[in-house]
Order: C-alpha cells, then structure tokens, then sequence
C-alpha cells in the first residue's frame, strides 16, 4: 500500500525527491507503506517536470527530500512537489528536509547580505507547506522564521547512544566546535552521564567562506577521549584542525559526532588523515562511496523522521521523542 488510512477517513502518503532515495525508501519501510509513485525528470535546459501518479485529493501528504548538492537544484525539486500536492488538493502537506538548505545564512553578519535561511522558509510556505520537519537545525531560531509549526528533531539520542558503546564513560570528554555550540555540548555530556565540557577556540573570515581556524582548546582533555561534535561536517578543513588542537593539547584519543555528513572536497580526505579515531554521522545526506573512508560510521536517521511522521499524522507529541526536551 502507498497509504495509511486512519480514523475518520484520514490518509498518509509519502512522497520523496530524487536526492536521495535511499533514505525515502527506510522511512517508509518504518511506516510500513510504499512511497506515492512520483514521475520526475530533467528538461534538456535543465528544468524539472514533476507529476504524482495517484491521487492525493484530502491526504495528510509528507514530501521528503534531501539536500546535498547540487542544493538549488534539489531544492526547487521540492519547491515543485510542494505546489504539485497543493495543486492536487492535498488536505495538508508536510515538508520533511532532514538537512534544511541554506541553515548557515540564518542572520547577517554584514550590511547588505541577505538572510537566506528564512528566504527558504518564505519560499517553502509560499509553495503551499503547512508544516516542517528538520532535523538538528543550525540555529534553533530557524524554527521560527516558517510560519507553521515546525518539528525540530535532534539526533543526539541516536549518535550519543551509539558512542556509549564505543567509550570508556569515565574518562570521556565533550567537545564544542566553538562556544556557540556549547548548549549542545551540554545535552551531549548529559546522555554521556555528566561528562566534562571542553570548547575549541576559533577565529573566523566572514570575507572567507568555508574556512575556520581552531586555535586552543578550553577544558579537561588531556589523557581523555574526546567526542568532538557538531551540526555538519562541510570540507572538514575546521573539524580536522579541530582533532589537531586536541591531540597538541594532550587528548588520548578522539571521535567525532556530527549530524550531517555534507563532505565537500575534500573533506573525505581531511578526515581520513585527522588522526580521530572514528568518524560518525548519520544520512540525513547521501555520502556516495568515493566519499566513504575506513574510519567512516553512518547511523540511520530513518526510524527517528518515521517516528515523528506518524507522531504528527496522528495528532501525537512529536516532544515526547527526546524526552520533552525538543
């Protein structure tokens, strides 16, 4: 079946992009349903022609796609689906982006500059979006630039509880990238039965994108095994300088925990050679193999965005998820 019907006649369908189909694929193997059949292609100048092959008139519709690169292309796919189901008469749609494009630019650093993640948003509700699923924002204000209820979802859980099996939880360290992650930080040491904080002093180029310098580390790491962690991982550049600075600082050994694998080149590479212990992730993206590596972990985010879907199709508490916590 391509449904789930509930009480008083209410139906779920899944649709998804084409960014990453795999991920589609274990969300509905959760849900236990098949995906709407959807009939998406390229015209030769380069525009996208979408069409769904069933009905979706008064469904609970969910769409789903990912958003690696090339992002504009895999976001004006969604775009298209969206005004595709609004057009279709859906009763009410969803937009599931486990990786929400363009989170970076959620405020201006600068005059002139524009700000892109609520642009996004903007674009979404205009569409014809009704709701928003994402998972592990870069800044939890982006929640409210869509106006419509957004689920934050956070893959701490799923990466915290994976890392516990991996450690010693009496000689663990928890690592910020920078100290604007540190509130993360501290949900981390939590499901890490209290673990030390330590933070990573940076500087960064607002005139340079994608480069940031690690300079020392503030905190207890010295003979300690540090799990360094962040919201995504783009070239590596920062991540890998990152290990380095632990490691001259003392750290026993070092693994790290992002969200999102982004892996711009040449971030495989930089990883592969950081001297971290293991790398995990989870496939909010796809990582094609030649961006795979040896120390390289993926966790599946499927069971925890299936979840929430049925959670938000039968009017449940997509909260109760993490604790009362998101």
């Amino acid at each position: 079946m391509s449904t789930i019907t509930a009480q008083g006649e209410k139906t779920l369908v899944l649709a998804s992009g084409r960014a990453h189909p795999e991920l589609a694929k274990e969300i509905a193997k959760e849900l236990d349903i098949e995906l709407l059949p959807t009939s998406a292609y390229d015209f030769a100048n380069g525009e996208i022609y979408v069409r769904f092959e069933e009905s979706v008139r008064g469904t609970d519709a969910f769409i789903i796609q990912a958003h690696p690169a090339p992002i504009n292309e895999w976001l004006m796919e969604h775009l298209l689906m969206i005004d595709t189901m609004k057009r279709a008469s859906a009763k009410r749609i969803t937009v599931v982006a486990p990786f929400y494009p363009y989170a970076r630019q959620d405020k201006k650093h600068r005059g002139r500059e524009p700000i892109s993640a609520r642009l996004v948003s903007d674009l979404y509700k205009t569409a014809g979006a009704d709701r928003l699923i994402s998972v592990d924002l870069h800044t939890a204000q982006i929640q409210g630039f869509f106006d419509g209820p957004v689920d934050h979802l956070m893959a701490i859980p799923l990466l915290a509880d994976y890392i516990r099996t991996r450690v010693d939880l009496d000689n663990v360290t928890v690592v910020s990238p920078d100290t604007g992650r540190v509130r993360v930080a501290e949900q981390w040491a939590e499901r890490l039965g209290g673990a030390p904080l330590a933070f990573v002093h940076k500087s960064r180029d607002i005139n340079v994108p994608n480069q940031a310098v690690a300079k020392q580390v503030v905190g207890q790491i010295e003979g300690r095994t540090c799990i360094l962690i962040d919201d995504m991982i783009d070239t590596g550049g920062t991540i890998a300088g990152a290990v380095q600075v632990l490691k001259s600082g003392g750290a026993k050994d070092v693994i790290i925990a992002a969200t999102h694998a982004v892996f711009s080149d040449p971030a495989a590479r930089r990883l592969a050679e950081s001297g971290a212990r293991e790398v995990v992730v989870t496939n909010t993206l796809p990582i094609p193999p030649e961006k795979q590596f040896a120390q390289l972990t993926v966790l599946s985010i499927a069971p925890l965005i299936a979840r929430a879907i049925r959670e938000v199709f039968e009017d449940g508490s997509v909260t109760s998820l993490f604790d009362g916590r998101s």
